[in-house]
């Protein structure tokens, strides 16, 4: 099971990546191998944004469950994509109680909000916030997207488009560059927006 905590965010499991390997190497090699042609434009590699964009979604639920990179189960989609400048952007949304705002939603009675994953440990630190099962009054469910931009020095241009030893290398090493990144930059965002605790 991942340690997460306020500041990790994406955690990598290489020994477990080697061990649950059908291929024998890698388990996420092997779904590289499956999406393969999401990596390459007319035979040719990706551009780094792109690639960086395949990579991470290959390496994270839904496509791998668990992934190569789990990510801390409150914050789930953590997504890389490229904005209108095309530049690299983390993306990240969040479930947010009224308990996290300086003002809660008015009403009589107050309206719903997300409920604890009722299938999820109950001391669990980093919960899956799911909507209210019951609606007997209306429900304010707030979500907060935190975008981040990625700078470019820590994405690699790809050189090559087949699924073998080079593009799963390639790819682990910008997933690993990206979950650091999260790690390091993001967790502040988000922990100040849930004032360091669920």
């Amino acid at each position: 099971m991942p340690q997460f905590d306020r500041f990790t965010l994406a955690v990598i499991n290489d020994i477990a990546d080697r061990e649950q390997a059908s291929n024998g190497h890698s388990r996420y090699g092997a779904y590289l191998a499956q999406h393969a042609d999401d990596f390459h434009e007319g035979g040719e590699p990706l551009a780094p944004v792109d690639f960086a964009a395949v990579a991470w979604s290959v390496a994270t639920f839904p496509v791998m469950s668990p992934g190569y990179v789990d990510v801390r189960p409150d914050l789930q989609p953590v997504t890389v994509h490229r904005d209108h400048d095309g530049r690299a952007v983390l993306c990240a949304k969040v479930g947010l109680r009224h308990g996290h705002l300086t003002r809660r939603p008015a009403g009589r009675p107050h309206p719903l909000e997300w409920e604890r994953d009722p299938w999820g440990s109950h001391d669990d630190p980093w919960p899956v916030l799911v909507a209210p099962e019951h609606t007997d009054r209306p429900a304010v469910l707030l979500t907060a997207t935190v975008l981040l931009p990625v700078p470019d020095d820590i994405l690699l241009r790809p050189t090559s488009a087949r699924p073998r030893h080079t593009l799963t290398h390639e790819a682990r090493t910008v997933v690993a560059a990206l979950a650091t990144y999260a790690n390091t930059h993001l967790s502040p965002l988000i922990d100040e927006l849930l004032a360091g605790g669920r």
